[in-house]
């Protein structure tokens, strides 16, 4: 009996330990061939072939401690080069950069926090652009709008009680860069100066910028009110995606309106590259931004310029009152033409990658059509390239994309990206499509929604709670059934011993 008992619970074990390892993942039965994850992303190469190698992405540059950098310390240390011959410049703080790709072409103490004088107009009139539908509103001058300024701050010559458009307020904030008039724009826009300025650090904090922190909306010189050349790069690519904004900084003067308290009269841009076309440091493709100085930051400039299809921004911060060419002109409108011309000449605007290109391909799961899509290029990819390095000389673009997708696929859809990159510099990343449709197979989606349910947690779950009700249930039986039948036999054993229990004798 005792080893009956023995035997039952070794078999009680073993049923537990089959129905724990019938929780273990099936295989996807019916699944495609190709059926793998399907959801990691892997770098593939043209050929699909898995790209093991490091990354060869380009990097931004060697940023240096922000917290460690005051404003307004001086750090020539840090000069970086997309191309050679760069040209030395008078900046404490400079910044090149290819929009379209978003490359470095040249950097210097670009993340070193500076003071940023009015170049923190840019912000001001990105936040009003932003947040006035109707720029024929009208602001009335407070004296408040007059209290922090000192009589040689620059001025749109706004008086107290005049009552001026937002229009008319923004061209006398980025052309003459008056300070009153980013006062009154501040508080028509948040009802204070103090949420404007909250409205300033979000709104740059949104836009990546890690090493800004603004007082007022004018950039009057504060301890607290710094930036870097790369943060200000940020902020004036976002306020160039307006095309109000865009405009205003490209233009050279402007008619203010007829007010309640003055004439019509003019305002003139301080952006020398782009006020007299005669002059010799001008600089015809500068399309603008924003200037700013004060004793503090010294001479900032934020610069945009085009030339083809190729673009420019320039940051330069901390420069002198006087360039070495030109007495009157400040070192920071020659050092952004220097920089503007280095970098037209030495890179050159070339096609990456065409429309409807070819590169590379992508397994398929749940289709009998195909095992196998192709990808092709979303749209042309332009970007800036050193002038001696060809298209050719990049080679096989690095892709990524997942290893596998299902079905069903429309043509068009985005699968992935493909970056073009050359001796760790990236020169562009482009979109990759769908080639053509591919449908589904109902059979492949179902069993593969029933392969993937018997590898889920919950049917592992499922299994494990029945295998413990099962083994709970034999264990049950094991003891209170032996009780129940050792009972039963001590009952028989009493009848028999009973004396009047008759019991049957053999004849």
């Amino acid at each position: 009996m005792k080893n009956n008992t023995i035997a039952n619970r070794f078999a009680a074990l073993a049923l537990c330990f089959v129905l724990l390892f019938a929780a273990a993942p099936l295989p996807q039965a019916f699944a495609a061939p190709e059926d793998e994850t399907g959801t990691s992303d892997t770098n593939y190469t043209e050929d699909g072939s898995e790209d093991t190698g490091e990354d060869t992405g380009g990097e931004e540059g060697d940023g240096t401690d922000a917290s460690a950098a005051q404003p307004g310390a001086t750090n020539t240390t840090n000069v970086t080069a997309a191309a050679a011959n760069a040209p030395a410049t008078n900046a404490e703080a400079a910044l090149l950069v290819s929009p379209d790709s978003g490359m470095v072409l040249y950097e210097k103490n670009a993340d070193e926090r500076r003071y940023p004088a009015s170049t923190t107009k840019i912000m001001t009139a990105l936040l009003v652009l932003e947040n006035v539908a109707d720029l024929n509103e009208t602001v009335t001058a407070q004296a408040s709008d007059f209290e922090t300024l000192e009589a040689d701050s620059s001025s749109a010559g706004i008086k107290e009680g005049e009552t001026v458009t937002v229009e008319d307020l923004l061209y006398g904030l980025m052309l003459p860069s008056g300070n009153e008039a980013a006062y009154m724009l501040a508080r028509h826009v948040a009802g204070s100066y103090e949420a404007f300025v909250d409205m300033m650090n979000k709104r740059a904090e949104e836009l990546g910028c890690t090493g800004t922190h603004f007082v007022n909306p004018c950039g009057l010189h504060d301890d607290n009110h710094y930036t870097t050349a790369r943060d200000l790069y940020k902020i004036a690519y976002a306020a160039m995606q307006d095309e109000t904004f865009a405009d205003i900084a490209d233009t050279v003067q402007w008619n203010m309106s007829k007010t309640n308290m003055q004439e019509e009269r003019k305002v003139l841009t301080t952006n020398q590259l782009i006020f007299s076309s005669y002059q010799p440091w001008a600089y015809a493709y500068c399309k603008g931004i924003k200037t700013g100085n004060t004793s503090q930051a010294g001479n900032c400039f934020v610069g945009y310029a085009e030339y083809g299809d190729a673009k420019l921004y320039s940051v330069v911060m901390g420069c002198d009152s006087s360039s070495l060419e030109y007495s009157n002109i400040p070192a920071s409108f020659t050092d952004t033409k220097a920089l503007f011309e280095w970098g037209f000449q030495s890179f050159t605007s070339k096609t990456l990658a065409r429309q409807g290109d070819t590169v590379g391909s992508v397994n398929v799961r749940l289709s009998t059509d195909t095992d196998q899509l192709v990808l092709t290029v979303k749209n042309d990819l332009v970007s800036l390239l050193p002038a001696d390095l060809d298209v050719e000389d990049l080679g096989e673009p690095q892709i990524t994309a997942p290893e596998s997708v299902n079905a069903p696929i429309k043509a068009g859809d985005v699968i992935g990206s493909a970056t073009y990159s050359y001796n760790g510099t990236t020169y562009g990343t482009v979109e990759l499509v769908a080639l053509s449709d591919v449908e589904r197979s109902t059979v492949l989606y179902y069993a593969d929604l029933l392969s993937n349910f018997f590898q889920s947690t919950v049917f592992k779950v499922i299994l494990i709670v029945l295998a413990v009700f099962v083994v709970l249930y034999i264990l049950f039986n094991l003891t209170f059934g032996g009780m129940r039948r050792r009972n039963q036999r001590k009952k028989m054993r009493t009848r028999y011993r009973n004396t009047n229990y008759q019991r049957r004798r053999r004849r």
